[in-house]
């Protein structure tokens, strides 16, 4: 096993975990200041609501690159490395954002930026899984992962504050600064991960995703993910402006999308707590039925309580199941090869992530209300639910 797993245990585990949660909130806000910034960037820059959808899918297709070459990078070369240089890249390119003057430019930004995000999310998976004590593995991971919605709801708050008349500059300017600030933390604190020569291991990832029994419950967790992807990122990008369509102001939109992250970290602690005491499989069925019931429910409303009602509902389902999702993909593979498995498992997911804004996008170009929009994402919510079932069955991940 490489020099990561041990290393992390005994490396002062109470910082590493500490540091990995502010580098999620710190990838959070960036992800989620795209769509915080749409209504304003959107104008300002002449996007129609296709360019949008594209813009916003730009980061996911990077990040899909970025998780399969960072997993597998990490489990050659360690998982410091492949961290730092990742969040320098995802803070430098949101830096470039803020200064780009038209479409191609901003999707250019995006796309790297995305590369970044995608070297992170399977580093800080396959951490979870070796400092977690048995048994505490979906509560750790999804601590670790709340910092997400935690910067979503930061950058919704400064949105917020900062009022309706501020540059939108100012949002990518602060996401791009900060990760550059905490790099040293991650020189210091994250253990040196090195790893060390076995050539005994079999590091063949072809193998460790599809053989021993391992097929079905790999691909249905692959869908699983990229379904609830799709859900989750056509909120994040858009959220906001189907807010502003249904009649209400800018702000309102970012309050909105502000109460969805808010209630997405209490949702990612809260189910990973009940997926290690009451069973993943209960835990995730309620979960997503829920989402599905939360989704009709925002695409329905029209008063402004009633939205961010729904919007709270849907941010802790949505998530906290996502949340947990990542927090079972290691247990499904061998430790050699778990950072390449978990990047395969984002980067697939994540083809959901670029699917969210597009179909948003082409579905308001096609002239769907916001309404009919949230709405259209209850079916895929259930799906995923189903795929999620099977998949705990198939590979006896659940614990109840």
């Amino acid at each position: 096993m490489a020099a990561t797993s041990d290393g992390a245990r005994a490396f002062r585990p109470g910082l590493v975990i500490g540091v990995c949660i502010l580098i999620a909130t710190l990838e959070g806000y960036d992800v989620q200041a795209f769509g915080v910034a749409a209504p304003h960037m959107a104008p300002e820059l002449g996007l129609n609501p296709s360019q949008v959808g594209w813009a916003g899918s730009a980061a996911n297709f990077g990040l899909v690159l970025g998780a399969l070459a960072g997993g597998w990078a990490a489990d050659r070369w360690g998982r410091k490395p492949v961290l730092l240089a990742s969040v320098l890249a995802f803070g430098l390119f949101s830096l470039a954002t803020a200064f780009s003057q038209g479409f191609e430019p901003l999707l250019l930004a995006r796309f790297l930026t995305g590369l970044g995000f995608g070297g992170v999310m399977p580093n800080l998976i396959a951490l979870a899984a070796e400092i977690a004590r048995p048994g505490r593995r979906a509560a750790l991971t999804s601590a670790m992962f709340c910092g997400m919605p935690a910067g979503g709801a930061g950058v919704s708050l400064l949105a917020r504050l900062a009022g309706e008349h501020a540059d939108w500059r100012l949002l990518f300017l602060v996401g791009g600064g900060l990760p550059m600030l905490i790099a040293p933390l991650v020189v210091w604190v994250l253990p040196e991960t090195r790893p060390q020569p076995e050539p005994h291991l079999d590091r063949n990832l072809a193998k460790a995703l599809f053989a021993e029994g391992r097929l079905a419950p790999t691909l249905l967790l692959w869908a699983a993910s990229l379904l609830t992807l799709v859900v989750l990122h056509l909120l994040l990008n858009w959220l906001p402006i189907l807010v502003a369509a249904k009649g209400h102001t800018a702000g309102d939109g970012a309050t909105a999308a502000l109460v969805f992250n808010v209630m997405g970290v209490v949702g990612a602690v809260a189910l990973g707590v009940a997926a290690d005491r009451a069973g993943v499989r209960r835990t995730m069925l309620v979960a997503f039925l829920a989402l599905g019931a939360a989704m009709a429910a925002i695409g329905a409303a029209t008063g402004l309580g009633p939205i961010l009602a729904a919007a709270a509902a849907a941010g802790f389902m949505l998530i906290g199941a996502l949340y947990v999702l990542y927090g079972l993909a290691p247990a499904l593979y061998p430790a050699q090869v778990r950072s390449a498995a978990a990047g395969a498992a984002v980067g697939v997911g994540r083809f959901g992530s670029i699917l969210g804004p597009l179909v948003a996008g082409q579905l308001r170009q096609a002239g769907w209300s916001a309404g009919h929009v949230l709405t259209a994402m209850v079916p895929v919510a259930l799906v995923a639910g189903v795929a999620v079932m099977a998949m705990t069955y198939l590979a006896k991940l659940d614990n109840s």
